[in-house]
């Protein structure tokens, strides 16, 4: 896809138009890159040290990148083998605010089933005020069985996509309306005689649904303001993609701009010309060769790639360093 055949010319939601956050990261046509946190390379422990965590955070703010997003892992399931950034994620981001001033934060992503609706729209619109509208909510269903029985919910694993669609519809309610009126299945009533305070800045924290979250296509593109993916190859990403668009397009009935995000494990190699290499979900490649791979996601119509330097074998300071002074230029953040 040339820029010929990119709608440029696609509006931005009244929602995200002037959000801070959303649009650092996201704009039609282009590509920009960003992190998972934590900003660490720890490929043969489930745990970070997290040392020195906010001078690499304040490293990557100023070098320019669009994002980072924090995972959402309440409880370490050595199955999984991986703990995240350690700390509650929305306590961090409100934590990374403060220490930055210009990089998107986002959830990479919110149990959105895990947590009652009104403490995360409480939590969200937290952040995103003390951020200056840079909170972008990235959400899930879960995928990891033993932490249901854990909160109390175990009948509700298989049903879960049921239950995002609850918690969701309460949380936009308790945001969007004042003294809102929403009854919700699970999660309780409001009637009309309670506020949920803070608002959000701009009316709205820009929602991205990650995966499918047991949700059909169609229910995303109506209700999210974008869609992030998982690593796949680039011939099986273009249709993935393009259908993207396409139901969108569909589903609002207009030309309204949603976009599509990646996350994927990355070993930056020494090398700079090493070809691209699979790892498991992501990838090893040198420099030279990950701005040729960028740019033909960015052909695709790939709007924003975010990096989880867990897989890394250097440090992650070497790593962003190295991206800043020979990567970045090419996908700028916007």
């Amino acid at each position: 896809m040339d820029d010929t055949t990119v709608p440029r010319e696609w509006p931005f939601s009244e929602y995200v138009e002037h959000h801070a956050g959303f649009r650092r990261m996201f704009a039609p046509g282009r590509l920009t890159l960003g992190f998972i946190l934590p900003l660490e390379a720890y490929p043969d422990m489930p745990a970070p040290t997290m040392r020195d965590h906010v001078t690499v955070m304040r490293y990557a703010d100023q070098a320019g990148f669009a994002g980072v997003w924090a995972r959402d892992v309440p409880l370490f399931d050595p199955m999984f083998g991986d703990t995240g950034q350690l700390y509650e994620p929305f306590t961090y981001l409100g934590f990374l605010a403060a220490s930055t001033q210009s990089i998107a934060l986002a959830t990479g992503s919110a149990v959105i089933t895990l947590r009652h609706p009104l403490l995360l729209a409480k939590q969200a619109a937290s952040v995103d005020q003390l951020s200056g509208g840079r909170m972008v909510l990235g959400i899930s269903s879960g995928d990891r069985p033993s932490e249901y029985p854990a909160f109390g919910i175990e009948g509700d694993f298989e049903t879960r996509g049921e239950r995002f669609r609850d918690a969701f519809g309460m949380f936009r309610a308790s945001l969007q309306e004042a003294f809102a009126v929403h009854d919700s299945e699970r999660f309780g009533r409001l009637d009309g005689s309670l506020d949920l305070l803070p608002k959000p800045p701009h009316g709205r924290i820009p929602a991205i649904v990650t995966g499918r979250s047991r949700q059909d296509l169609e229910w995303i593109a109506r209700h999210a303001d974008g869609w992030l993916y998982y690593f796949v190859n680039p011939e099986h990403l273009a249709p993935i993609v393009s259908t993207w668009r396409d139901v969108v397009q569909r589903e609002t009935q207009s030309g309204i701009f949603k976009p599509f995000a990646q996350g994927l494990f990355f070993d930056l190699a020494d090398d700079a010309n090493h070809p691209l290499m699979r790892i498991h979900s992501g990838l090893r490649v040198g420099r030279n060769r990950l701005i040729d791979y960028l740019g033909g996601l960015q052909q695709l119509g790939v709007n924003h790639v975010a990096f989880n330097l867990k897989a890394s074998r250097r440090p992650a300071t070497e790593v962003l360093q190295e991206l800043a002074e020979f990567v970045l230029s090419a996908f700028p953040s916007n």
